[in-house]
């Protein structure tokens, strides 16, 4: 697995305030966005995700009240086998696999894991999206 975070996805309580305090306010540019999830290009190959703090926690399997902030840590892969390889390694060094890889709703192949402290990492694979030999993600 290649050292590299792809995606920061914020768990938030409301995605139209977030969007309203980070596009309209700060000025970010909007990437894409659909009603639970604004995505934000926020420097060469890094996405900022601002995602309905339910729906984040529920795929992530993060047992904690709506009220405590939610991130997780996004790599992507060129596959899904590249996706169970991942998965497999991060498991195999010590991380606890808390939603094995699936086909997700939008079409997608992830897994997540806890590392040992329990943050959340999603390994990813998104057909519509490139990943190069040297790992940028473009989407």
């Amino acid at each position: 697995m290649q050292p590299r975070v792809d995606f920061i996805s914020l768990g938030v309580r409301s995605v139209a305030a977030s969007r309203r305090f980070y596009v309209d306010g700060l000025g970010w540019p909007v990437h894409r966005e659909f009603p639970e999830v604004v995505f934000i290009q926020v420097n060469h190959g890094l996405m900022l995700s601002l995602w309905d703090a339910g729906q984040m926690q529920a795929e992530a399997r993060v047992d904690a009240p709506a009220s405590v902030p939610c991130i997780t840590l996004s790599h992507n892969v060129g596959s899904a086998a590249d996706v169970d390889e991942a998965m497999a390694q991060a498991e195999a060094a010590g991380a606890t696999v808390v939603s094995s890889p699936k086909t997700q709703p939008w079409g997608g192949y992830t897994g997540y894991f806890a590392d040992p402290d329990g943050f959340r990492w999603e390994i990813a694979f998104n057909p519509t999206w490139t990943v190069d030999d040297g790992g940028r993600v473009t989407v």
